[in-house]
C-alpha cells in the first residue's frame, strides 16, 4: 500500500486508474477508492512521523519502536524485534539510542530474572503528545461528524486492515 508499484496493482483487474468513489462506479469502484485514500493516509503518516522523529532527534525505526513498547510493552528485546521485523543486532543499536535519549528504560523481567524487558519512560511522553496534538485535534473535529455507529464500523473496517497487513507482512517474510 506504501509503494509506488500500487498503482499497478489498483488496475491488476483491467480497466483505467480513476480517483474518487463515483469515478470508478460500483463496487469495485468502490474498492479502488479505498485502497487509494488507504495509501493516500499511509504517506501522510509517514511523513508526519518523519517530522515528529525530526523534531525529536529519532529515527523512523526508533520512533517506530517506541511505539510499539508504548502500545504492546512492556516486551523483551526479541519480542519487539520480531513485531518490527528487525534482525536483532539492528534491535540493539536502536535500543540503546532510545536509552541514551531516556526514551525507555531496560529492566529486570520479574518472570524471568535473566530476561529484560523494555519500557517506556513516561515522563518524555509530553513530547510526543505534543508534537502529535495537531494531528490528534483533527481527528477528534472529523470523528465528531459521524454517529458512533459509523465509528465503529470504521474502527472494525481499520482494525481488518490492519490485520490483513500484519499477514501480508509474515507472508512476504516467509518467502
Amino acid at each position: 500500500m506504501g509503494s509506488i508499484s500500487q498503482g499497478s496493482l489498483d488496475d491488476a483487474g483491467g480497466g483505467s486508474r480513476r480517483t474518487g468513489a463515483g469515478a470508478a462506479g460500483g463496487p469495485r469502484g468502490s474498492a479502488v477508492a479505498v485502497r487509494q485514500a488507504m495509501r493516500a493516509v499511509v504517506t501522510q503518516l509517514s511523513l508526519l512521523n518523519q517530522q515528529v522523529g525530526g523534531h525529536l532527534e529519532l529515527r523512523p525505526g526508533d520512533l517506530y519502536c517506541l511505539d510499539l513498547i508504548d502500545s504492546q510493552g512492556p516486551l523483551s528485546p526479541t519480542a519487539l524485534a520480531r513485531m518490527a521485523g528487525l534482525h536483532p543486532a539492528t534491535m540493539t543499536g536502536v535500543l540503546d539510542r532510545l536509552e541514551r535519549g531516556h526514551w525507555i528504560a531496560r529492566e529486570r523481567d520479574p518472570a524471568d530474572r535473566r530476561g529484560v524487558l523494555l519500557r517506556v519512560q513516561r515522563e518524555r511522553g509530553a513530547e510526543i503528545l505534543r508534537l502529535y496534538a495537531g494531528m490528534n485535534d483533527a481527528l477528534a473535529r472529523i470523528c465528531a461528524d459521524y454517529t458512533p455507529a459509523e465509528l465503529e464500523l470504521i474502527a472494525g473496517f481499520l482494525a481488518r486492515a490492519t490485520q490483513a497487513g500484519q499477514t501480508a507482512t509474515a507472508d512476504l517474510a516467509r518467502d
